[in-house]
């Protein structure tokens, strides 16, 4: 039975067939972009996931990432594929809008196991039960997946919306960097505390005037707690 759709975005021949050979006998439905530039051209609201290579010709994964986030505004799980694995290309890779990681060279089933990892956390398994969480003025409409700042929009990333429900539906109680990751990241292995706080920056940035509604506890983790 079909999984999902999935778009491959490499400019490596041998990579594609190599994930599209698999992934097909795993159950999903596959189709492939040699380069970013064709990869916007066929992505569509079909595609559950996008396994996406970072170093390519033209434009690179990481700006294709900043389109699909920001000027088309999907929320299309990303994992990146990359022989990049610094602590400053993970953090570039979450900051662009990425869902996991996986560093080249890979084994077959480490990746479809960070497929399945990825769909499944990126369903509704971490979304409050309420369809609207209203604090201060902050309004967060679940099922339309926006945010309102005092009634303006506010443009988050999947993973930022997912840390923002997760805070503002537990007002005033404070989580710790390790409890973000366990919410939000349970599946995925490597993730750097230093990458919640990127994601927690982000979203008060977008914020603007209510950023304070998101505090640092002293240290002890964050907090959502409107401050009027």
């Amino acid at each position: 039975m079909e999984e999902g759709k999935i778009l491959i975005v490499d400019d490596e021949e041998d990579i594609r067939e190599i994930l599209e050979f698999n992934l097909e006998n795993a159950g999903y439905s596959v189709d492939c972009a040699a380069s970013a530039e064709e990869a916007l051209e066929i992505l569509s609201p079909e595609h559950r996931l996008i396994l996406l290579d970072v170093m390519m010709e033209g434009m690179s994964g990481f700006k294709m990432a900043e389109v699909v986030r920001k000027e088309r505004g999907s929320q299309v799980p990303i994992i990146f594929l990359t022989a990049k694995n610094a602590e400053n290309d993970l953090l570039t890779g979450f900051s662009a809008g990425g869902d996991d990681y996986i560093s080249k060279p890979f084994s077959i089933h480490e990746v479809i196991a960070r497929v399945k990892a990825v769909l499944r956390r990126t369903s509704s398994d971490h979304e409050p039960v309420s369809d609207t969480i209203v604090s201060g003025k902050i309004r967060i409409d679940i099922s339309k997946k926006m945010v309102y700042a005092a009634d303006a929009p506010v443009l988050l990333s999947k993973k930022e919306f997912e840390i923002l429900c997760l805070l503002a539906s537990h007002e005033g109680r404070v989580y710790s960097r390790e409890d973000i990751i366990d919410e939000l990241w349970k599946d995925a292995p490597y993730v750097l505390d230093r990458t919640v706080d990127v994601h927690i920056a982000r979203i008060r940035s977008k914020l603007g005037e209510y950023k304070n509604y998101l505090t640092n506890r002293s240290g002890y983790g964050y907090c959502f707690s409107p401050v009027e």
